[in-house]
């Protein structure tokens, strides 16, 4: 959406509503009370709902409602600590989910020790406490995705102001900022804009003056306007105009920003990181932090074992169909990339005639002759790689990453495809994000391969714990990850 500045000016002369800016200092407060609320409803239902079912009654009021109340405190508590109930979080629906999740089951666990440590675990029923911790999972994302849109919406509409701000910057650049971010969807309320003339050619002859001029006008209208914040739109180049705005704008009680430069667009968290006396813009970080790659590899160690371990009698099975059905090894070994583009060679049960691992290799198709009978069946239901199991616990690959493919073709979509290899800024993985989303088989166009990679980019920057669980579970049993099966 591209703004005239005749349009940018009436924004700004329209953005006096008392009432959206009023709004703004309840919406800690409305959204905490909706929290409470809404646990207490989960755990009163949890609660009438088993005992009518167990006794035939709907159990003691008093301690159904001690332990609500005991419940939706911890809750209540714990998102305020996260500062879960500032009105910036509540403008876009990206990670609402997830903290949601993460928050109910801190309080679970707090509330079980606090119990435990208590001495009184016997005064509530094991089973209410866990049908409301299984009923509000559902319920409280429900609830928290319901008050995100409420809230997104009605700043987008105005009627929620999450902060007046001021612009002030040449031309250019002020519209630039504005038309690339419509800062009014983020809840913004442009209270006034000042545009910096001292590069004008009229006023060449002393640009300091020129400049100085202009901010005294602008600093006098900004105290006039009493934003919460001023952003300075200008080039991060031009420091010695920066400076200027910046020592003028000190005087006044607000907020100064600068407005992000062209490359942070691509970014979604670019972070400030100081280090000593070195303050750095981070754009990335890698995909996992020390922490989470630590947690990750014990739990492919753990889980791969005991899969192995499990499944060691269906695993000589299939070697024995193998052998009957077709000349050649059971097993097929090719080189594929893994995390930071080391190769390794990757176990497969062979499902085909063939087994190349060359520059050149022909992808399978639906009914490629080369597919074996047995093989066939082990593609079909993902069966072919089991083996890879034990490039896990090598430490090759993780049970859920993106697919590794082999080197020829790792090759030539890199060519074609731009940032195709971040996908090895983590380890390869058995299942995958794409592929539990029925991405898998055959990629004969670079459109296919491209959506398969959107996807596993998706999955390294929003990459939990849980999801990879819920990747694992859906590759189990979701009918869209046997899709597109050769």
């Amino acid at each position: 959406m591209m703004m005239s500045v005749n349009d940018l000016n009436y924004a700004a002369a329209t953005a006096t509503d008392e009432r959206a800016n009023a709004w703004r200092h309840w919406i800690g407060l409305v959204t905490a009370l909706t929290d409470a609320v809404v646990v207490v409803a989960i755990v009163a239902l949890a609660s009438v709902t088993y005992h009518l079912q167990a006794y035939g009654h709907v159990g003691s009021y008093r301690i159904t409602l001690e332990l609500a109340t005991m419940i939706a405190s911890i809750f209540v508590f714990t998102n305020a600590l996260r500062g879960r109930y500032q009105l910036s979080n509540y403008l876009s629906t990206k990670g609402q989910i997830a903290s949601a999740f993460t928050v109910w089951n801190v309080t679970m666990v707090a509330f079980i020790a606090i119990v435990f440590l208590a001495k009184i675990v016997d005064h509530y029923s094991r089973a209410v406490v866990l049908v409301t911790y299984l009923t509000g999972i559902p319920l409280i994302t429900l609830a928290r995705s319901t008050v995100v849109r409420t809230i997104s919406m009605a700043s987008k509409t105005g009627r929620i102001t999450s902060e007046r701000v001021f612009l002030i910057g040449r031309e250019p650049d002020v519209m630039s900022f504005v038309s690339r971010h419509q800062p009014w969807n983020i809840g913004f309320s442009i209270v006034d804009v000042a545009f910096l003339r001292s590069n004008d050619a009229r006023r060449i002859n002393d640009p300091g003056a020129a400049l100085a001029a202009d901010l005294a006008t602008a600093v006098a209208r900004c105290r006039q306007m009493q934003p919460d914040a001023v952003f300075i739109a200008l080039p991060w180049s031009d420091q010695e105009t920066i400076d200027a705005c910046v020592d003028a704008f000190m005087n006044l009680p607000v907020a100064i920003h600068l407005t992000p430069e062209r490359i942070m667009d691509r970014f979604d968290n670019p972070h400030i990181v100081r280090i000593g006396s070195l303050a750095s813009l981070r754009l990335t970080r890698p995909a996992l932090s020390a922490v989470e790659i630590l947690a990750k590899r014990v739990f492919d160690i753990v889980a791969a074992s005991m899969i192995l371990v499990l499944t060691l009698p269906l695993l000589l099975v299939i070697a024995a169909l193998i052998r009957l059905d077709s000349p050649g090894p059971v097993l097929f070994l090719q080189r594929r990339y893994g995390f930071n583009q080391q190769p390794f060679r990757i176990f497969k049960f062979r499902t085909m005639t063939t087994t190349d691992d060359g520059d050149t290799i022909r992808q399978a198709t639906r009914g490629d002759p080369r597919i074996t009978r047995i093989g066939r069946i082990l593609r079909r239901y993902n069966l072919d790689e089991l083996p890879q199991l034990l490039n896990v616990v090598a430490g090759q690959m993780s049970l859920v990453g993106p697919r590794p493919h082999a080197l020829a073709h790792d090759r030539e979509f890199q060519r074609k495809i731009a940032l195709y290899a971040r996908r090895h800024n983590v380890k390869p993985g058995i299942t995958g994000w794409a592929q539990v989303n029925g991405l898998r088989g055959e990629t004969d166009t670079d459109d296919k391969m491209a959506r398969r990679i959107a996807f596993d980019h998706w999955y390294i920057d929003n990459w939990s714990f849980w999801l990879d669980l819920g990747i694992l579970l859906r590759t189990l049993f979701s009918t869209r990850s046997y899709r597109n099966a050769l």
